[in-house]
């Protein structure tokens, strides 16, 4: 056998004991005629003691790193022990050792911190797995991958595949189409998701479904995104939301627990979409601090059910404000001491292109009661005291203010909120906080297309209440202008995000399970009813044999993966991740293909 055992298994207790290791070389360390070798397997890292003997053998087959090597020798006690490693206490004394294989130099060095850049890492992707500090992510993500399966196990849920090669159905992100050779000028589609297929499992019976798979965009990518990604998908029958949001915080706590050692017994918060909105800027806030949103000018549109006090801001003769869709603002606790340079600083920080604010007011609420503001020249201190008061300043703090545009102005005082976190330790990545969003808009309106689009998907069903409303109305919008007043822009998705942390780590809803509500729904997206039956007449012929109401989620695996380990990258947790522009530049994918290929799928290429 090439090994009696790992190198990360070996303790003092077997000291005495002849042993057979096989594994890399970590670093070779030479002291006159002795030898020192760190052996790296998966499992750890033992050291090799080369003595007088095997001298001359090693100058004659030198050893390098990464070359796989053989010993056999007997386990002895080291002299300096290293309590950094778990075999630390002990060593092999060498008695034979064979080349298993040589390796090139490898060009970048396998170590934590290691001297590779992100594309150079990459390219040598099969090296760059060697490391520590990746095998730990994709042990993680095996981790958690193990605590989702037995979870959905004990409560019941069947793990059923789904096909890779379905009918394209774009209705949001591209398709990545692939052309069919038995069938000439037709294609599949990768899915976007298994939507459709766990629903008809639904119909079929199934009420208990769920898969840890692979979905399909073909989008631009970030640090969150990549062509192809992981859900843990999950679908159940005769359920309302309740029974969806107690089953899927059981499996997050269950992760927490099995993964993080982490007891998660608060209750998850939930909040609506709109105060979500109005309170934080976004719909997936971060609520391990507070630093709420102050809104001191009541928004034109989007939160109708809002109202904020202008009387704070207006008659000042400040036309920054006076002319701005609305005027925002937090208070970062304890920052009233921050010189002229920090506040120059952060105006230039909400300056940037990603952030494209104009500029930034600020208040100081000092801690012998007065205030200092860089617009104090049109606001005196009673009015700078009732606006910090707004914002939930107490002495000591800092009021920042945006105004602009309401869109705009609102997603950079949330990206401002969260970066004040992170400069005050406030965003700390061994806490863990849960949230469901709930209440969704069902439709945005587009526009430039002057229609309704799905905020979700056009198979989530709306709120009860709302149902009748859907049906006993046309979706038509005569007047892009007043599209507010439309019944369909109140209407509620029954649908739930889950949030962790400040990111979305997984979304679904209640689905629609009858005919007339389905098409009534794609009628509202502005399908025709041909359209409709050829894109979805299986899922509407479905639902004409005894559909059950139903309802699921999807988490985004990687990404949870990438919050558990602390990273803001799910690249990390990916054994083969894409680069920026969805290139594999360790196999140089996506590559062309020969010309007989393309004949044999009858395509011609004009490029």
């Amino acid at each position: 056998m090439y090994r009696t055992h790992t190198c990360g298994e070996l303790r003092i207790e077997n000291a005495g004991e002849t042993v057979t290791l096989a594994g890399w070389v970590q670093t070779v360390r030479k002291f006159g005629a002795i030898t020192f070798v760190d052996l790296r397997d998966r499992y750890g890292i033992t050291q090799l003691l080369f003595g007088e003997i095997l001298n001359d053998q090693l100058e004659a087959n030198p050893l390098g790193r990464e070359f796989v090597l053989q010993v056999k020798g007997k386990v002895s006690e080291r002299s300096n022990k290293n309590k950094n490693i778990p075999t630390g206490d002990i060593e092999i004394a060498v008695d034979e050792f064979k080349i298993l294989n040589k390796s090139a130099v490898p060009p970048f060095t396998i170590q934590d911190d290691t001297d590779g850049g992100d594309d150079l890492r990459m390219k040598y992707r099969y090296l760059d797995l060697r490391r520590n500090a990746v095998k730990k992510n994709l042990e993680l993500r095996y981790a958690v991958n193990r605590s989702a399966r037995n979870y959905l196990h004990e409560n019941g849920f069947y793990d059923i595949e789904t096909p890779f090669l379905i009918k394209s159905t774009p209705e949001g992100a591209r398709d990545f189409v692939v052309p069919s050779r038995m069938n000439p000028g037709e294609f599949y589609a990768l899915p976007q998701s298994p939507q459709t297929f766990k629903q008809l499992l639904m119909v079929s019976g199934y009420d208990r479904y769920y898969q840890i798979v692979k979905c399909f965009r073909d989008e631009d990518l970030r640090a969150d995104r990549q062509p192809e990604f992981t859900q843990i998908d999950c679908e159940m029958a005769f359920v309302e939301q309740e029974d969806i949001l107690n089953m899927f915080e059981g499996l997050a706590k269950r992760i927490f627990e099995d993964v993080k050692g982490i007891d998660y017994t608060d209750a998850v918060e939930r909040m609506t979409w709109e105060d979500a909105m109005w309170n934080y800027g976004n719909d997936k806030p971060d609520i391990r601090f507070e630093m709420k949103i102050a809104n001191l000018k009541k928004p034109s549109s989007v939160y109708v059910n809002k109202t904020a006090g202008n009387a704070l801001i207006d008659n000042a003769n400040f036309v920054v404000f006076d002319s701005a869709e609305t005027v925002v603002a937090i208070a970062a606790p304890g920052c009233s001491e921050y010189t002229r340079k920090q506040t120059d600083e952060l105006t230039e920080w909400v300056k940037r292109p990603q952030i494209g604010m104009k500029g930034l007011a600020f208040i100081k609420c000092n801690t012998d009661g007065s205030y200092k503001s860089s617009i104090d020249k049109f606001y005196n201190g009673e009015r700078l005291k009732a606006i910090a008061d707004a914002a939930g300043a107490k002495a000591g703090d800092l009021v920042l203010i945006l105004a602009g545009n309401e869109e705009r102005t609102r997603k950079a005082m949330s990206e401002l909120r969260l970066e004040m976190a992170k400069r005050l330790g406030l965003r700390k990545d061994n806490e863990f906080k849960l949230l469901w969003v709930l209440d969704f808009p069902l439709f945005e309106y587009d526009e430039e297309g002057n229609r309704w689009v799905a905020r979700h998907h056009p198979f989530t069903s709306p709120k009860p209440q709302d149902i009748e409303v859907m049906i006993n109305n046309n979706p038509a919008i005569e007047d892009a202008a007043r599209y507010l007043d439309h019944p369909y822009a109140n209407i509620k998705a029954n649908a739930y995000d889950i949030v962790l942390n400040g990111n979305e780590i997984g979304g679904g809803s209640i689905r629609i399970f009858q005919r007339e509500l389905q098409e009534k729904m794609f009628a509202a997206l502005g399908m025709s009813k041909e359209e409709a039956q050829h894109k979805f007449g299986f899922l509407l012929g479905a639902f004409e044999y005894g559909a059950p109401p139903h309802g699921g989620i999807a988490f985004g695996f990687d990404r949870l993966c990438a919050i558990l380990g602390g990273s803001e990258s799910i690249r990390d947790f990916i054994a083969f991740p894409k680069n920026n522009s969805g290139r594999d530049v360790m196999i140089d994918a996506p590559s062309t293909i020969d010309d007989k290929q393309l004949e044999e799928l009858q395509i011609k290429l004009d490029v």
